[in-house]
This record gives C-alpha cells, sequence and structure tokens, in this order.
C-alpha cells in the first residue's frame, strides 16, 4: 500500500493562487483514484508555498526498509496529473518505479525552500 500527502490550507488549496482549479473536486479524485490501495492524507501546510499544489509520494515500508524515500511533487494542478500520481503508485512508487516521465519535471527538494 503506497501512501500520498496532500498539501492543502495555505497557498496549496488556495483559490486566490489557483482559481482555475477545484481543490475541493481535486482531492475528491485523488481519494477516488487512490480508493482503498493507497492512503491520502490531507496536511495543512508543508511550507513549500512555491511549488503548490503539493503532493508527497511515500514509499512502501518495503521500499523504504531498502532506502527509498519521500518523493515532493509540485504544481499538480489537473486531473491528469492526479491519475499519473496515483498510477505511479500502483506501479509501486518512490524505490520501486521510476518516476513517469509526466511527473519528472514536478520532483523537488524542500530544502531548496527552506
Amino acid at each position: 500500500m503506497g501512501a500520498l500527502t496532500v498539501c492543502r490550507d495555505c497557498c496549496c488549496g488556495d483559490t486566490v493562487k489557483h482559481p482555475e482549479v477545484d481543490h475541493d473536486a481535486q482531492l475528491v479524485t485523488l481519494r477516488a483514484a487512490a480508493g482503498d490501495r493507497h492512503r491520502v492524507r490531507v496536511s495543512e501546510c508543508l511550507r513549500v508555498c512555491e511549488r503548490s499544489n503539493v503532493v508527497v509520494a511515500h514509499p512502501t515500508p518495503v521500499a523504504r526498509r531498502a532506502g527509498a524515500r519521500l518523493v515532493y511533487l509540485g504544481d499538480i494542478l489537473d486531473d491528469q496529473l492526479v491519475e499519473d500520481v496515483v498510477a505511479w503508485l500502483d506501479a509501486g512508487g518512490p524505490g520501486v518505479c521510476p518516476v513517469p516521465l509526466t511527473l519528472a519535471d514536478r520532483v523537488f527538494n524542500p530544502a531548496d525552500y527552506a
């Protein structure tokens, strides 16, 4: 089982910053796409507002024990990207399956924004 943390509160989920995105509907879409295969958690703020909307992909416990780490994805602003994130988790996610090309330019290191 994979897991995602979705940032929602400050800039992520902000209709002023992203008026074209229905953030509540996006969260519903993400939860529906993840189904009972992956956990979806919501965080109030991950402090990387420059990259909103942020979704963090968690490695499975087995992948984490093998050295896989969290993968931060920014600018997840449409349903296709949401589907791509879930499909990546379905394929194994961080440490098991490479980041899909559609998400590769959205990967970032949160330390770069500290």
